[in-house]
């Protein structure tokens, strides 16, 4: 039965084949709200790597799907069970849906409910996401975003945001420490850089294209070096900054595949080093884990309160979000092909609702 006020379709854009474009197209709209789920109107919507994976096939996603697994919109129905929203609600879309609520993960610590392996999926993945006018979100995984935070800041943060900024937390860096970052200057990497800055910490931003390095340099960080170097200098250069100690704790968000093993090399001894990139496999010589001591952890997307703190950091000290802007979903090929093109900076994010968008004018947008 459609939702009143709801039109009955709506513009998405779907992966219906793996290695193929998008199909954009009208689709029925969303008719029925489980308990806890909250239906969007999309504002914005953005881009991820993990896009490419799902239309590649990697991700084991049932066909057809909506892409995107990052958006942000105004609330419009709600689920029977869902109090802390109302219509008119501006919210950040969370990414797992329908967690089980009875494994060692739901009941355990909150900053590891993500990890539940019983969840029905990830909106954009394996469920339905933001390149669509509506879109369902568990209104429990789900937050609302602060008056300072505009939708086209939001949406990138959904996972490109959650997912670096649990990166930096999870290093145990306390205020003055340095974390190196390689890849620092593309999409994760450079809110990295920001997030860290507004934790405390020294920044050493490794990049390997121009355009990631003048990125990185403009998103805070303390010291800029080329990894398109020699692996040696790359390694001499944080020792320099470090006392010769190396990076405290590094996080890697590049899937270049000597990234992991670059990462280990420029943190110090007993260090640690947050792996979030996906490539295929990730490969670090032996001496690094076992002459050296340095621990690799992986980290997935933030748990809701953590995306809560990272909203209210984003807020309170002005994070920036660099953006490349498309309007409307008939522009995702183009939007596609910048993304390929090895040159792009930050994000790119269409606008789905220039409507909505509009009504806010007077809202302080700290966007690129």
């Amino acid at each position: 039965m459609a939702i009143a006020g709801i039109p009955k379709s709506m513009l998405s854009a779907q992966v219906v084949e793996f290695d193929k474009p998008y199909k954009i197209h009208k689709i029925p709209t969303p008719e029925s709200l489980g308990p806890h789920d909250v239906l969007l109107r999309v504002a914005v919507a953005s881009l991820c790597h993990t896009d490419g994976m799902v239309s590649a096939g990697i991700m084991g996603t049932k066909l057809p799907c909506i892409g995107s697994h990052e958006g942000a919109g105004t609330v419009v129905h709600l689920g029977s069970s869902v109090t802390h929203f109302k219509k008119g609600d501006r919210v950040m879309a969370g990414l797992p849906r329908n967690r089980c609520g009875h494994c060692p993960d739901c009941l355990g610590d909150e900053n590891y409910r993500q990890y539940c392996p019983n969840l029905a999926g990830h909106v954009g993945v394996t469920l339905d996401g933001a390149f669509a006018e509506y879109m369902i979100v568990d209104g429990r995984e789900s937050s609302s975003i602060p008056d300072e935070v505009s939708f086209e800041t939001a949406a990138p943060l959904a996972c490109a945001g959650c997912t670096v900024w649990r990166g930096i937390l999870q290093t145990e860096l306390k205020k003055g420490e340095t974390v190196a970052i390689v890849g620092a200057g593309g999409g994760l990497g450079h809110l990295g850089c920001q997030f860290a800055k507004a934790l405390g910490l020294m920044v050493v931003g490794i990049d390997a294209r121009e355009e990631g390095l003048a990125l990185a340099r403009d998103s805070g960080a303390d010291v800029i070096i080329d990894a398109r170097q020699e692996k040696g200098k790359v390694v001499n250069e944080v020792m320099k900054v470090t006392n010769g100690m190396g990076a405290d704790a590094t996080v890697n968000v590049s899937d270049n595949d000597q990234a992991a093993a670059l990462a280990c090399a420029v943190t110090k001894m007993h260090g640690t080093m947050i792996q979030i990139a996906q490539p295929t496999e990730v490969s670090v010589p032996f001496h690094e884990l076992v002459f050296r001591d340095v621990r690799i952890k992986g980290s997935l997307i933030c748990s809701r309160l953590e995306a809560e703190r990272m909203l209210k950091v984003v807020a309170e000290h002005k994070i920036s979000v660099k953006t490349n802007i498309f309007f409307g979903l008939r522009e995702i090929p183009k939007l596609i092909e910048l993304a390929h093109s090895g040159k792009m900076q930050g994000k790119a994010v269409v606008i789905v609702d220039e409507e909505e968008m509009n009504k806010m004018p007077e809202m302080k947008t700290f966007s690129s």
